[in-house]
Order: C-alpha cells, then sequence, then structure tokens
C-alpha cells in the first residue's frame, strides 16, 4: 500500500489548544489532572480528569451553531480548523467530493443529551430541543464538520471504546490508499466531563479514585496504580496520498506506514491475558509497513494504568520485539492530562508526531515503580532522542486492539 502522509495536525487537549501549547505542556511532563469543577461530581467514586477551560477563545464557531452541537462537536471543529491551518490548505479550493473525513468517539455528545433529557422530564416534550436528535449521537461531529465546510466524500465514524480513533486513521489511510479520496480529516473527540457521562465511565470499574491527588492519579505501569483518569478533547490530523502532494508541492510531516487490528474473542470487557491479539495486531501494522521491530525508535503505549491491561500490553510487546523491548524508549504521555477515551489513539499519533519533530521522547509522569518492569520505559522528565520510525498502541474494551507505525518524512 501506498505511504499515506499526513500534513497538518490539530490538537485541543487539557494539556494545551493547539501543538505549539500543548507540546510545551507534553515536554516539561506537567500534569493537567485536577478535582472536577464544573458541576459538583464530588457523590462520584472518581471525581477527577483533565479538563478544557478556555475553548471559546480558540473557537471561529457562531454562537447560533453552538447551540445547536454538542462540545463534543465543538471541539472537532476547532480541531479541524487548526489541521487544515496546518496543512496550509484552503478547502474551497478543492473538490469536495475528494475529501472525506473519519472520526472516532466511544460515548457520544452527552452534555446535550442528559441536559434535554432533565427538561423532557420537567417541562415535557414541549421543552426538548428540536436539535437534541442530532447533536448527541457518536456520527454528530462528523455531520458538523462535512457540513462546516462543504466536504462531500465518502465518510465514516468509528466507535470502538478507547481504540476509536487510531481505528478510524486506520481506516482513512486503507481508503487513500485505494485511490477513493485525495484527502481526509481523521481523527477523534471526547467530552466524558458530565454528569451522566461521568457516571458512565465511573461504572466502568477501572477510574483511580485517588481524589485527593488528582495530579498523581494517573499512575499507567506503576505498582501502585489505582486506574485511569478521563479527559477530554479532540485531536484530528489532515491526511493525503503521497502522490497528491506533487501538485500542491507541499512536504509531509510523517508518513503512516502500518496498520494491524485484532480483537481477542475473550471477554466483552477485560482483554485476554496472554497478550497474543495485541501481539498479532502490532506484527501486522510492523509488516504493513515493511520493517523489523529493530527499525522501531519509539512505543506510545495505551496505558490503562489497570493491571490486567498494563500486563497484556507489556506481554504483547515483550513477545514481539523479544530482547529489543528492554531497549526501544516507551511512554505513555496521557497521564499528564488523562485519557481521552476515544480520542486518545489520536491525541497519542500527534503527541508521536511533535516527538519525532523535536527528536524529544515525551516522558510518563507518576511512574515510579514499573510493574512489569521489563520495558524501557521514559519515566519523569522526557529526554532527547531520534525518532524517525515510531508504533502507537491503542485498545478498547472486549480486547480491541490496534496499532499504527509512522515514520519520519
Amino acid at each position: 500500500m501506498n505511504k499515506i502522509a499526513i500534513t497538518g495536525m490539530g490538537i485541543v487537549s487539557p494539556s494545551g489548544i493547539g501543538k505549539r501549547q500543548f507540546w510545551a505542556n507534553i515536554k516539561s511532563g506537567r500534569s493537567f489532572i485536577k478535582k472536577i469543577t464544573r458541576f459538583d461530581a464530588s457523590r462520584y467514586p472518581s471525581h477527577i480528569a483533565g479538563q478544557i477551560d478556555d475553548l471559546e477563545k480558540y473557537s471561529h464557531v457562531s454562537e447560533r451553531l453552538l447551540k445547536k452541537i454538542d462540545v463534543f462537536s465543538h471541539m472537532a471543529l476547532v480541531a479541524a480548523e487548526m489541521a487544515l491551518q496546518d496543512a496550509g490548505i484552503d478547502i474551497k479550493t478543492m473538490d469536495p467530493n475528494l475529501i472525506g473525513i473519519f472520526l472516532g468517539n466511544a460515548i457520544g455528545g452527552w452534555l446535550y443529551a442528559e441536559t434535554e433529557l432533565r427538561d423532557l422530564y420537567i417541562e415535557g416534550r414541549e421543552g426538548v430541543s428540536p436539535y437534541m436528535a442530532s447533536a448527541w449521537f457518536p456520527a454528530a461531529p462528523q455531520g458538523q464538520v462535512s457540513i462546516y465546510y462543504g466536504i462531500k466524500g465518502f465518510s465514516k465514524t468509528v466507535v470502538a471504546d478507547r481504540a476509536s480513533s487510531l481505528m478510524a486513521i486506520g481506516y482513512a489511510r486503507s481508503t487513500l490508499g485505494k485511490k477513493k479520496l485525495n484527502m481526509i480529516l481523521a481523527g477523534g473527540m471526547e467530552a466524558p466531563v458530565s454528569p451522566y457521562a461521568l457516571l458512565c465511565c465511573n461504572t466502568y470499574g477501572a477510574l483511580s479514585p485517588d481524589n485527593e491527588h488528582p495530579e498523581a492519579a494517573y499512575r499507567p505501569f506503576d505498582r501502585d496504580r489505582s486506574g485511569f483518569v478521563i479527559g477530554e478533547g479532540a485531536a484530528i490530523v489532515v491526511m493525503e496520498d503521497k502522490n497528491a502532494l506533487e501538485a500542491r508541492k507541499v512536504r509531509p510531516i510523517v508518513f503512516i506506514s502500518g496498520y494491524g487490528t485484532t480483537c481477542d474473542g475473550y471477554n466483552r470487557i477485560e482483554p485476554d491475558v496472554d497478550g497474543i491479539q495485541l501481539a498479532r495486531a502490532i506484527s501486522m501494522a510492523l509488516d504493513d509497513a515493511g520493517i523489523a521491530p529493530k527499525d522501531i525508535d519509539y512505543i506510545s503505549l495505551d496505558g490503562l494504568a489497570v493491571s490486567a491491561w498494563d500486563n497484556t500490553e507489556v506481554a504483547a510487546i515483550n513477545r514481539v520485539f523479544g530482547a529489543l523491548a528492554s531497549k526501544i524508549p516507551a511512554s505513555c504521555p496521557k497521564s499528564m492530562f488523562g485519557n481521552l477515551l476515544g480520542a486518545s489513539g489520536a491525541v497519542d499519533l500527534i503527541t508521536t508526531i511533535l516527538a519525532m519533530e523535536n527528536s524529544f521522547v515525551p516522558p510518563t509522569v507518576n511512574l515510579v515503580n514499573p510493574d512489569p518492569a521489563s520495558l524501557a520505559f521514559v519515566i519523569g522528565k522526557g529526554r532527547q532522542a531520534t525518532i524517525n520510525k515510531a508504533l502507537i498502541i491503542s485498545r478498547g474494551r472486549g480486547g480491541i486492539n490496534s496499532a499504527l507505525v509512522v515514520e519520519k518524512a
């Protein structure tokens, strides 16, 4: 398959909005997880999160439109505009039939939904906004981005728990490789910091209850881990076929050269204890890229901070990389800002691209006593390193495995 180029990036995250602010904070190793203050969350088992408080400063969306959409669509629109600007694209000059949108999320737009459902019970059906039906469902951001820019090409929304956005990017790569489109906006968005969405996340049973120490609560691969912490945001990249770039005379940032996905077929929630299918997804991505394990310079970890998930992830990496697993730098930067669920894979991709551009491996924070200890974890502070090829791992409930290989252009 042809190598697919990434030419622009847009990021909306608790660690910063826009790639420059985001990268500066990631590089510093600073945590952005804190107690939820948007509503009274004190009675929830876990009431901490990575939150975005200044989205309106970066928004180009009209007040009229904001009344019709959930915040996860708003974040997607902001990230999409940033990605297009970063790629230097005036979308009005392009054929809208040859542009697509591939986005992923896990839970949809619940702030809008729960607000309207409350009004339904208080005021009756007359109190419900007519935009309720089109605001909350998982494909709403795809629809809003397509309407905003007049995009008319084949598009897709993927809902696959935390693996959603990386799977959307893998799907987008396949579609571009088949010459069905010239360009795709791909990524994910998630807005779980609302009363009902937070309740659903708490019933997952894997959120950290360490509410007294929010900045230190998310401890992937640490002996004293207590679960992950949710975060909100969006990450979108511009993907183009390598050959199509010549007409625009644009230099790509990176190439997506390999992708693999498998299912454990083991349990409706937990991963298989042996990690064999995750290992197979990683091997598929490497084979697709035409490279060997020794060619990987950095591994971006899924890092759920739950023993079963951390253990199987390490086991899968050891199965594929063997002795190299203890030498290749590996980290989980999302420990600084929270797990963005369905958007996490796209955020990890942008983090990895920025790491490649800056020759700097971002750290895992709060990792003191590695367990399992067989990987070359970058702990506490990042470090300089040349990254030509990187592996990104993203997983979801029910044993969904996805792995992506990116190469420096």
